[in-house]
């Protein structure tokens, strides 16, 4: 059988769908997910965490208040970390990612930053004495820290946060102190009522200098009452736009004092006279956060999947309007319109999962380095994972959007999981960096670059190695089905470095038009943030590229050949002012582009809701009445408004209090 997840008693239309596939789901499956072992072990983890009564929840969740959740949350996680033992922990990025989202869904939990943050930063910043006392204490859920970087006042401009730790020689101690309303610590999940420790970055002064930005541990609440220690202001910031499960906290420092050794010394030290040593790379000191970056690109891909997954299994299912009289209501997936609004997303998830795959080996090869002292790699996994970063979370969550918009008024609802899935998702585009400053950080990497190439200084990182080609060429494009990868990516990477060099050259006239170099910058970041979302672009059409080369079905082959087509020709569309500039492509060839988006809408409509049963979403992980496997979308939706608590009673208490006297009172003046 070429699917595997057609069931008795299954929706008719979403049946017909899967009988008619064209490749075997379970081989497109294993593709995505790394082989058929990783992919047997996701149905080991699902059957497990199915089987397990604390695992699961007493209510729909969003049916419950903001407390509810809260502390739903916090008991499913101890549940979850007390049976670990089942997970292979050193796969935490893959496996762990995954059990986690199987047990607590889309939402963060008291833990969520412990596992995420605090402990990778202890691994990452801690010297050796450190790292025996500390990583044990939070391996073993001895303590619950979290990670406190950002401010009121400041978030991705980290060189500026405000909060200062001041070295005492008398005492050997160091006194954290918040020096104005801007600079209380804010947004950190966990920090309002769970955590009991953080890490705080904060400015190193001593003896009146600032050395910068350095990472300090510091216990906040007592181990036995769990009450804030004296010196400290903690608390909630209160209900956000999405992740209700999570305590994101404020934090105040008022003259509070730790000891020295609570200063992670892996990369700088300060002795006890006060002696600074400074360490050889300044940049090492934030791996947590590029570590972060790394593997946020796939969990968000993911995100994008599912709402995909949701838009199209519900676009099969749904049926609107004639086509013909008297005939079968048209089901919505047939409609050019839908295809467009929603395919060219489902292409997205591959290459971003595709494109998540190459810069997290890249960031295990310079984790390997830095091991050994070598920052070789640094720059260039820095440069990837702050660009991937900004342009996925980006897309990501115009995709959801979207998906949700092609729901109709349905995907309005919780019971479609695409506003929880989008309030979730869209959260990515700011932590870790905002996404523009993340793109401008990029474009100062890329204009180093050319004015290295144009001084023939250039040791270029692998990633940029094509802009050494300054020659201009036209593209040879005619049509979709001909064109050979190779190509489409020569185009991509023509147009970046057009976009590149000519960047670099307004950004020098601007400064020879009496200009300061910052505010040449300034007027020049739309067209900068322009070129490095050409780079990134570049990146993953050659990742996808290199991934699809390794499919040896010839049936799988040919799907992720439409798929990675569909891809790159939208961009060219979404694009098509760069495409054109300079006459890189003509009128017509951009006509060619369009009309091949069309036929490959129309060659992938028959496999749709094959490709995203690929995902190899469950129906727990995915928490869509619209999206569930067996496409009985209605009867589900009916059976999940039961929930609702205004439904626990017949007449509300409204009706007696305001809206009975209202209409009698309406009645006796007829």
């Amino acid at each position: 059988m070429r699917h595997n997840l057609i069931e008795p008693g299954d929706n008719e239309d979403i049946t017909r769908e899967r009988l008619g596939s064209s490749f075997s789901v379970g081989k497109l499956a294993a593709f995505i997910h790394g082989g058929e072992e990783k992919l047997r072990r996701r149905h080991e983890i699902l059957k497990f965490v199915e089987s397990q009564k604390d695992f699961q929840d007493p209510i729909p969740p969003e049916f419950m208040s903001r407390k509810e959740r809260v502390e739903n949350n916090a008991r499913k996680i101890v549940a979850m970390t007390d049976k670990m033992a089942f997970i292979d922990q050193s796969d935490m990025s893959g496996e762990g990612l995954f059990f986690q989202s199987l047990v607590m869904g889309r939402d963060f939990h008291a833990m969520s930053l412990h596992y995420a943050m605090f402990i990778p930063t202890i691994q990452g910043q801690a010297d050796d004495d450190q790292l025996d006392y500390w990583l044990p204490l939070a391996v073993s859920r001895g303590i619950i820290g979290t990670y406190a970087q950002t401010e009121l006042g400041h978030g991705t401009n980290i060189s500026n946060l405000e909060t200062t730790a001041t070295y005492d020689e008398k005492t050997e101690e160091f006194v954290l102190h918040t020096p104005s309303v801007s600079a209380t610590k804010w947004w950190s999940g966990g920090l309002g009522k769970s955590s009991n420790y953080a890490i705080i970055p904060a400015q190193l002064i001593i003896n009146g200098s600032n050395k910068g930005l350095h990472m300090f541990i510091v216990q906040l609440r007592d181990l036995d009452t769990h009450m804030p220690l004296s010196g400290i202001t903690v608390g909630d910031i209160g209900p956000k736009m999405g992740i209700p499960g999570s305590d994101n906290g404020f934090l105040i420092f008022n003259n509070y004092r730790i000891p020295r050794k609570n200063m992670f010394m892996r990369y700088s030290q300060v002795l006890s006279n006060g002696e600074y040593i400074a360490p050889k790379n300044s940049k090492l000191r934030y791996g947590t956060m590029v570590f972060v970056r790394s593997i946020m690109v796939r969990h968000q891909a993911m995100q994008l999947a599912a709402a995909v997954t949701i838009a199209i299994r519900y676009s099969a299912v749904r049926r609107q309007g004639e086509w013909k009289p008297g005939l079968k209501e048209v089901q919505i997936l047939d409609y050019r319109t839908q295809q467009y609004r929603i395919l060219p997303y489902l292409a997205q998830s591959f290459v971003f999962l595709f494109a998540a795959t190459e810069v997290k080996d890249l960031y295990m090869k310079v984790s390997e380095q830095l091991s050994h002292g070598n920052t070789e790699l640094l720059q260039e996994l820095h440069i990837l994972s702050s660009g991937l970063k900004a342009v996925v979370t980006w897309e990501i969550a115009k995709g959801i959007e979207q998906c949700r918009l092609a729901c109709g008024g349905h995907g309005y609802s919780h019971a479609s999981g695409l506003p929880e899935i989008y309030s979730f998702a869209v959260a990515g585009c700011t932590y870790e960096g905002e996404n523009i400053v993340m793109l401008l950080q990029v474009a100062r990497f890329l204009m180093k670059t050319i004015k290295e190439i144009r001084s023939d200084s250039a040791h270029l990182a692998a990633v940029a190695s094509y802009l050494l080609d300054g020659r201009r060429y036209k593209s040879s494009f005619r049509i979709w089905r001909t064109v050979k990868y190779e190509d489409l990516i020569g185009d991509f990477e023509q147009v970046a470095r057009n976009q590149i060099y000519w960047t670099f050259d307004y950004l020098q006239q601007l400064q020879k038009d009496n200009r300061s170099p910052d505010d040449a910058w300034n007027c020049a970041s739309v067209e900068l943030c322009q070129a490095s979302r050409l780079h990134i672009l570049c990146f993953m059409a050659k990742s996808y590229f290199s991934r699809i080369a390794q499919c040896r079905e010839p049936e799988i082959a040919r799907i992720l050949d439409l798929i990675g087509k569909l891809y790159l020709l939208h961009e060219i569309s979404a694009h098509c002012y760069s495409f054109r500039k300079a006459d890189y492509m003509s009128d017509e060839q951009m006509k060619n582009v369009k009309c091949g988006i069309y036929e490959i809408l129309g060659n992938l409509r028959p496999d749709a809701v094959a490709i995203v049963d690929s995902f190899d979403f469950s129906d727990r992980e995915l928490h869509s009445v619209l999206g569930r496997r067996d496409g009985n979308v209605y009867a589900a939706m009916l059976e999940w408004a039961k929930y609702s608590e205004l439904n626990e009673t017949e007449v509300l208490s409204t009706f007696k209090k305001y809206l009975g006297p209202m209409m009698k009172d309406g009645r006796s003046k007829i």
